[in-house]
């Protein structure tokens, strides 16, 4: 099991998902290296998880495509394991410009694995997604459906999966978990810390945000016509408090054995568009205006979780409903009407 000096890297730590993780692995008692370049992140966030743990994080500022600073950092400091969120996430954009998407994603987590490799640090929890199941064949998915991809953006994080199931067939001293999210939502309770995308949001939760707020005029919802109960698309939607408690959950999961494993991080329960749309509107007390749009390129119609291998091997549930994950990003948004700016 972990000790108290156990040392974690976390790149893209000031992101959504790594902001709040690291505060949970400071109130876990963990000591946390942040590694972040900052291109859609916010040094704020960071400030903001101290003030909240009342602890500190060490903020080393680079990307993971940067070898030489990767190995200097694992080879001058103590790491026990990595947490590895640094990478671009919007599927739409992927599908614009795939270039870039394999280059941060795909190359980075080949820097980044051959830095561990020269320092000997072989313990690593991957930030996966759900979209490495492409269209699935039926529903809920478990960590056994075949998987493929309908986006550059999800062919980067199974591109990433594959890399590190041949590394680990190459070398069995490698300790995996992989964790294939759904659809993260939320925001810490307290409001401080929450997500902030830059420009026009990708997701689908800040972006109703910004329309209670009224930095938006109305909710576009990407095809109304897929085989669901409203036509709108269906997916699962997990508190990003949860999300951060299955890393902590991870890293203490390898801490206890070796091998390589995926697993999903969900709640196991479908909401559509309209659904969370309607949640949100029970959060902020008013009528959101939306307009159907045409499908987005790369979509899929319905995604969900299976999570019982979740639970079983790494003692780890989702905890929080809908109107939880509701309540908490509308708090966040009206504390932080511009973000962290």
């Amino acid at each position: 099991m972990k000790t108290d000096t156990d040392t974690i890297l976390v790149t893209g730590g000031a992101g959504y998902i790594g902001s709040h993780t690291c505060l949970r692995l400071l109130e876990s008692d963990y000591q946390v290296i942040v590694l972040d370049n900052f291109s859609n992140s916010s040094p704020e966030a960071l400030k903001r998880v101290q003030a909240l743990t009342g602890k500190t994080l060490d903020i080393v500022t680079g990307d993971v495509n940067d070898s030489d600073l990767l190995d200097r950092l694992l080879a001058t400091t103590q790491i026990d394991a990595v947490i590895h969120f640094a990478g671009l996430k919007a599927v739409g954009e992927s599908v614009a410009e795939p270039l870039t998407y394999y280059h941060n994603n795909v190359s980075g987590a080949v820097t980044l694995l051959q830095a561990m490799q020269k320092a000997g640090v072989h313990d690593l929890v991957f930030s996966s997604s759900a979209t490495v199941y492409g269209d699935p064949v039926s529903l809920p998915i478990t960590e056994d459906f075949p998987t493929s991809a309908t986006n550059p953006y999800g062919r980067s994080k199974l591109m990433i999966e594959e890399m590190l199931r041949d590394l680990y067939r190459s070398d069995a001293s490698w300790n995996l978990a992989l964790l294939r999210y759904f659809n993260p939502v939320g925001a810490h309770p307290s409001g401080q810390i929450g997500e902030d995308p830059a420009g026009i949001p990708n997701n689908l939760l800040p972006y109703i945000a910004q329309v209670a707020v009224g930095r938006r005029d109305h909710l576009s919802v990407f095809g109304g016509d897929y085989d669901t109960p409203d036509g709108t698309g269906v997916r699962d939607y997990i508190h990003v408090m949860d999300l951060a408690e299955g890393h902590v959950k991870a890293l203490q999961w390898l801490a206890r054995r070796q091998g390589l494993a995926a697993f999903n991080l969900g709640t196991g329960n479908g909401y559509s568009v309209l659904d969370m749309l309607h949640a949100f509107e029970r959060a902020c007390g008013k009528t959101l205006a939306y307009q159907i749009v045409d499908r987005r390129p790369g979509d899929v119609g319905s995604c969900y979780a299976d999570p019982a291998l979740a639970a079983r091997e790494l003692g780890w549930r989702a905890e929080r409903d809908v109107d939880a994950m509701c309540v908490d990003a509308w708090r966040w948004q009206q504390q932080n009407p511009n973000g962290y700016r």
